[in-house]
């Protein structure tokens, strides 16, 4: 029997538990070790920041998940990784061993590398629904105190969506409760140009997004660098394409949300021939890490180099389908080294986003996230918004009912073109 640790529980990780129970069977152990015993979803955290989704909206019981598929919750949380033997060590000091691991923490959050920045600084965030309730506290003052808002995504960041969905949420909000007109807004983002989304742009996305902006009165700072933050004043370099710095900005805020650079969870940092420096899991196209072949890793903690040089740090996001791509391939790889097979399968790292703007939306289909690409879409309208209201409460649902893909699902997919796994030749 072999025992399978999943570390994380988030978009990945527990769609990880489902997958590897449906690949292994019954026969084997799956255990998860994550730091709580709640999964919430957390691409609904923008509709919390301004009260339109409650914490139990978003939110569900890990143990009564995973109990479905036969998986056991270590809710205590992992302090350290020790891949030469095969254990994790837990925050009470604990340890779980294994014979497969894969890594699905998810990213820390580099708020510490800018002065004054994050949560504990002058600034709301939507990466955690923690975060995300305290950033509506901080709407309801805005509501009652109207002043500028900045929005957008610093230096190293690579999950810029919920920066654009979250500028347009805002706007939606203000107008509703008719007080744009006294909210002067602006984005803030190190992208070369609005819509690149540290992919170089999907289909017209800089043509789509730009024209969201100016149609909603947004204005907008590409190449932007954030040097610190004050009470009230976001303080920004614009650099230029030689990456020297061609004008400053000291913008004025009664409110602003910037998402953070990603970097390695401290459990997994720092560990030769694991990790990258920034504390990103080192993977082959099997999902598998070289030097630790017993050890994977699937999510936002996978290192993945950038599209292109850029005069400010742009990441590459991994995406939700992008991510359960992931899962896919590891589960059936797992499968195969466990009935004494080598791993041939290969995550396909499609795109498919839907980015809310509150009343309408943009949505983006990449095959694959990396270019040059087979496919390049992108599209808007209200349909969007209406399908990731759809798509939240199905996947809230399948989390619940302990299911990794639904017949429907498989079908919806395989009737858009979309795979999960690339095509593989044997021999």
């Amino acid at each position: 029997m072999a025992h399978i640790v999943v570390l994380g529980a988030g978009l990945g990780g527990v769609i990880m538990a489902f997958e590897a129970r449906e690949h292994l069977g019954s026969g084997h152990q799956i255990t998860v070790i994550n730091k709580g015993d709640k999964f919430h979803f957390v691409p609904s955290n923008p509709w919390v920041a301004v009260g339109w989704r409650d914490r139990e909206q978003i939110e569900v019981d890990l143990h009564q998940a995973l109990k479905r598929v036969g998986a056991t919750l270590r809710p205590e949380g992992a302090a350290r990784l020790h891949p030469e033997e095969n254990r994790v060590e837990l925050t009470t000091g604990e340890s779980v061993s294994y014979d497969y691991l894969v890594i699905a923490t998810g990213p820390d959050l580099a708020f510490d590398e800018i002065p004054g920045f994050g949560p504990e600084g002058y600034t709301q965030s939507v990466c955690h629904v923690d975060h995300a309730i305290r950033a509506k506290a901080a709407f309801d003052k805005l509501l009652k105190n109207p002043g500028p808002v900045v929005v957008g995504a610093v230096q190293g960041a690579s999950c810029f969506g919920p920066a654009y969905e979250f500028i347009f949420i805002l706007d939606t909000a203000l107008r509703r409760a008719k007080i744009r007109d006294k909210v002067p807004m602006t984005f803030v983002t190190s992208e070369p140009y609005i819509g690149h989304l540290g992919l170089d742009g999907v289909g017209d996305t800089k043509g789509l997004l730009e024209s969201e902006m100016r149609e909603h009165h947004i204005k907008w700072i590409t190449n932007a660098r954030v040097t610190s933050v004050e009470d009230g004043t976001l303080h920004v370099e614009e650099v230029g394409q030689n990456s020297d710095v061609v004008a400053t900005h000291d913008l004025p805020f009664a409110y602003t949300m910037m998402l953070p650079a990603f970097r390695g969870v401290p459990a997994v940092k720092d560990i030769e021939g694991l990790t990258n420096p920034r504390g990103f899991i080192l993977i082959d196209k099997h999902q598998r890490n070289t030097k630790y072949p017993n050890v994977f890793a699937i999510g936002v903690g996978v290192a993945i180099p950038p599209t292109g040089p850029t005069p400010v740090p742009v990441g590459v996001p991994k995406t939700g389908f992008m991510i359960e791509s992931m899962v896919t391939a590891t589960a059936m790889n797992i499968a195969s080294l466990v009935a004494g097979q080598e791993p041939k399968e290969v995550a396909s790292w499609n795109a498919v986003c839907l980015a809310d703007f509150g009343d309408s939306g943009v949505a983006f289909v990449a095959q694959p996230q990396i270019p040059p690409r087979n496919v390049n879409w992108s599209s808007s309208g209200r349909w969007v918004h209406l399908a990731k209201i759809g798509f939240e409460k199905y996947f809230i649902r399948k989390v619940k009912r302990g299911t990794s893909e639904p017949f429907y699902e498989s079908l919806a997919l395989k009737a858009l073109g979309i795979d999960k796994l690339k095509a593989t030749q044997s021999g």
